[in-house]
């Protein structure tokens, strides 16, 4: 009787045929999300996927950090929220007030008025965020102080930068500050920020920072 040989050439188990599906669906979904966001799709993309990938083997709570902690690492992000600015609102163009929103979301007047009483303080009548972009300069390893820039951005009026110095009895009056993602103003940091210099935003809007900051190696993202 003729023996039979026993061979796995081209055929596949179903555990990888199940996890060749699950890949699948979850590359469709980020891409659909980072279309969907209206943000360069290449790049936000693959940071996506890098970031999911380096945060498989760590701890929960390391993936979900503030951007702020990713970005300058715990001490100076708990300066960069103590000193944040109040989320104050100018007036515009028709005299209607208007607070620091994410540019990547509200590039119009529109959807940074902001809401009525205390909530005010936090979202506008669209439900955006209020939002401050950080910059940090650490001189500390020449004996110097540590420069934060918030960078407030106002749809038809451009963008404020306001600038805080802070020496080591700052960083250690900060040292048991909360770092939280639903504090207000949102923090965002330009040096993780995917894609920053090539985002398209109306005439007389230009983004004085673009092209003049330095990106922070660290594996995540904003």
């Amino acid at each position: 009787m003729p023996r039979l040989l026993a061979t796995n050439r081209g055929s596949a188990t179903v555990e990888q045929t199940g996890l060749f599906l699950l890949l699948a669906a979850a590359f469709s979904g980020l891409l659909a999300l980072s279309l969907l966001s209206g943000s360069p799709p290449g790049r936000e993309l693959g940071q996506r996927l890098a970031n999911r990938i380096a945060c498989g083997p760590r701890a929960l709570e390391t993936c979900n950090q503030h951007p702020a902690v990713s970005a300058y690492g715990w001490p100076v992000a708990r300066l960069v929220r103590q000193m944040a600015p109040l989320p104050m609102a100018r007036p515009g163009p028709d005299d209607t007030n208007l607070v620091p929103v994410d540019f990547r979301y509200c590039q119009r007047p529109s959807c940074a008025v902001p809401q009525a009483g205390e909530r005010g303080l936090r979202l506008t009548t669209a439900n955006r965020r209020i939002t401050a972009y950080t910059e940090v300069l650490d001189r500390r390893g020449t004996g110097g102080t540590i420069d934060i820039t918030y960078w407030l951005y106002r749809p038809s009026l451009g963008w404020e930068k306001l600038v805080k110095r802070a020496g080591r009895a700052d960083l250690e009056a900060a040292s048991s500050t909360r770092v939280l993602l639903g504090d207000s103003p949102n923090l965002v940091p330009l040096e993780i920020l995917p894609g920053r210099n090539h985002y398209s935003l109306p005439p007389g809007d230009e983004a004085p920072w673009r092209w003049k900051l330095r990106s922070t190696s660290n594996g995540r993202s904003t």
